[in-house]
């Protein structure tokens, strides 16, 4: 690859990963836009949605458009293509360089592994169940629901691609375990056991995402995030509302 063609896929693979991995939308065009000066390509633009990318590089060459499929929350990656923005603007590194390295970035799985963010997500569930004043004895039963909600959250969701489902079936499955709990003696306030539970599953990120884009002027990036952690929220809220319904 050389040429042109290597300034316009450094720049579109940068903002992809950025998109992917959790950015907002306008930190994506700025970061694209830097870029694409360092590399030369003066005068271009960008348009960026939680789904797409239009990036016009310069005046000469005809737009390009890549499609985002999934989306997750890794800020590690977010900083590392900071990072290559920064080299690039200072020059300290080649074109060539910093497309090897955004590859590797692509490429990299997530910085944590599946069994420590399952231990971090039950650890922060129990003291959740604390900080919302619940029991000393509400700690363990915090812990194993909230790990148990997450790791089928994370399993379902690769298995069916479907987000809303997943996060509906994590949350029946935390009101189910913690009304379990509770009745045979383990907990003592079933309420805040599931409040707790359900916070690592809560669109945090995305719900900040969604207010600092719509404060800078992405109307359609900041709505269509806003509706998607509604969704989310809804979601959490109707499995545990099922519970309720059942039991």
């Amino acid at each position: 690859m050389k040429g042109a063609a290597l300034e316009v896929e450094i720049c579109l693979l940068a903002g992809k990963i950025m998109l992917q991995s959790g950015a907002e939308t306008y930190r994506v065009e700025d970061t694209m836009i830097r870029m694409s000066n360092s590399l030369g390509l003066n005068g271009s633009h960008s348009y960026v949605t939680p789904t797409g990318i239009v990036f016009q590089p310069g005046e000469a060459l005809p737009a390009k458009l890549i499609r985002i499929e999934e989306r997750t929350t890794n800020l590690h990656k977010v900083s590392a293509v900071n990072d290559i923005s920064r080299k690039l603007s200072s020059e300290t590194i080649s074109s060539e360089e910093a497309h090897q390295l955004l590859i590797q970035i692509d490429s990299s799985k997530n910085a944590y592994p599946l069994a420590l963010q399952v231990a971090a997500a039950a650890i922060a569930s129990g003291c959740f169940t604390i900080m919302f004043r619940g029991s000393l004895t509400d700690f363990i039963p915090g812990v194993l629901c909230g790990g148990l909600g997450f790791i089928s959250y994370i399993l379902l969701n690769q298995v069916f691609k479907i987000k809303f489902f997943a996060e509906f079936t994590a949350s029946f499955l935390i009101g189910i375990m913690a009304i379990l709990l509770v009745r045979v003696g383990v907990g003592v306030t079933m309420d805040k056991i599931i409040i707790g539970s359900v916070m690592p599953l809560v669109p945090g990120l995305l719900i900040t995402n969604a207010v600092r884009d719509l404060m800078a002027g992405h109307l359609v990036s900041g709505l269509s995030r806003g509706a998607e952690a509604f969704l989310t929220a809804f979601a959490i809220g109707a499995g545990i509302a099922v519970v309720f319904s059942i039991l």
